[in-house]
């Protein structure tokens, strides 16, 4: 799914599934326990399953999200924050 977004995400994790970001526009932000991964156009990253993860644009980016259908974007669909689809 192509998705856009700003500010903070919450600190999640997918426990059954790797969460995969490719960077459209703009600068993403990963972070992780240990470190801080920045995206730009054109680059990806994977965050594996089970690892915490808190995305953050402080500006609006445009991303390219691959996971599973139904998957919940924090990993639980009880705390999943909303999706608007257009």
């Amino acid at each position: 799914m192509v998705v856009k977004v700003k500010g903070e995400f919450v600190w999640h994790k997918h426990d059954e599934t790797d969460d995969f970001f490719f960077v459209l526009q703009g600068v993403l932000d990963i972070q992780l326990r240990d470190r801080t991964v920045t995206l730009r156009p054109g680059e990806l990253f994977i965050v594996p399953k089970g690892v915490e993860h808190r995305p953050v644009a402080q500006e609006e980016v445009h991303l390219l999200l691959i996971e599973p259908t139904g998957t919940p974007n924090t990993g639980d669909a009880k705390t999943a924050a909303p999706r608007k689809t257009i």
